[in-house]
């Protein structure tokens, strides 16, 4: 015991050692990270400012636009500082946040997804009793909700995994501190206790998957039914973004659950690690934007009212 090394920091591996590289890749991220930042801004600034937009559905995507701001910051910023720095080191108070911060913002958008389905549902299959069922109330008891139960399981996530001291080595094969990583090197009384609650989460998630896929199961059974061809479209262009995020974010949590995890720094882990760290928030807002015909017309007056704003300076 007396020669039992406790580490206190982390050291994160990068796939290449040529600094020309490690600065190009933190370049990268941070490309990726501005489109991700300016794209949520904007969803959100269209959302609150457009009056038209003060729904219930639009109240949910404003929120998974935060989130997703919320989640890219809490690993990109930290990464490309790394990059253009040389710097590779992580202390456990950080990395033990970043797990906490990714952990709980990753469990409110798949609860808000859950919320969001059943929205649709009876907006679609029941819309004369869709004011009588979500009311404004409901929509922030499910907003508190999904916040209050996801910061629960996050910090029993995060306690599990950083109750005992690391040992065995503090070398994690990323670019941030990563729950399947953390694992790997964590004492195997943490990984017992690991995987029981990732066991119950297996469970929650397959819940929430099976109400997901009843609710979009009627939703598009109602709509092949609708005769009105501009109903159909409404209820698609609706759907449609819904259902594309929906799938993007099932995909890449399970692939950060149930991808292999990597003994060495490799270009195929950067990719995974980037695609369920960085694609959902990155690709969401340009979903929203391509497949919404309500957000495209609140996105074109919104830039109307921004390019004629400096001819009324002029003529004023």
């Amino acid at each position: 015991m007396d020669n039992l090394t406790v580490f206190t920091e982390f050291l994160l591996m990068d796939v290449t050692a040529s600094r020309e590289l490690q600065v190009l890749q933190g370049v990268l991220f941070l490309a990726i990270y501005l489109g991700a930042l300016t794209g949520n801004l904007v969803t959100v600034t269209v959302i609150v400012t457009d009056t038209r937009l003060h729904s219930p559905m639009y109240f949910f995507i404003s929120n998974v636009a935060l989130l997703d701001l919320g989640s890219i910051s809490v690993v990109v910023p930290k990464a490309v500082v790394n990059s253009m720095t040389g710097r590779k080191t992580i202390s456990l108070a950080e990395c033990a946040m970043q797990i906490f911060l990714f952990t709980m913002f990753a469990a409110v958008e798949l609860a808000l997804l859950v919320v969001m389905s059943y929205d649709r549902y009876v907006a679609i299959c029941h819309p004369l009793h869709y004011g009588l069922i979500i009311t404004p109330s409901l929509c922030s008891q499910a907003t508190a909700g999904s916040w209050t139960t996801s910061l629960v399981y996050s910090a029993v996530h995060t306690v599990a995994l950083f109750r005992l001291p690391f040992t065995k080595t503090n070398v994690i094969q990323q670019y941030f501190c990563d729950v399947p990583q953390i694992l790997g090197i964590s004492s195997s009384d943490v990984q017992f206790s690991e995987f029981v609650i990732i066991a119950l989460s297996v469970c929650i998630f397959l819940v929430c998957f099976a109400f997901m896929f009843v609710s979009y199961f009627n939703i598009f059974s109602t709509v092949l039914k609708t005769r009105s061809v501009e109903a159909r479209n409404k209820a698609i262009s609706t759907c449609t973004p819904q259902l594309a995020i929906l799938l993007l974010v099932l995909f890449s949590e399970i692939v950060a659950v149930l991808g292999p995890i990597a003994k060495k720094p490799s270009l195929r882990n950067l990719l995974t690690a980037m695609f369920y760290s960085m694609v959902p928030p990155f690709v969401n807002p340009i979903i929203y934007c391509l497949r919404n015909r309500e957000i495209n017309a609140a996105l074109r007056r919104m830039f109307n009212r921004f390019s004629e704003f400096p001819f009324k300076v002029f003529l004023d």
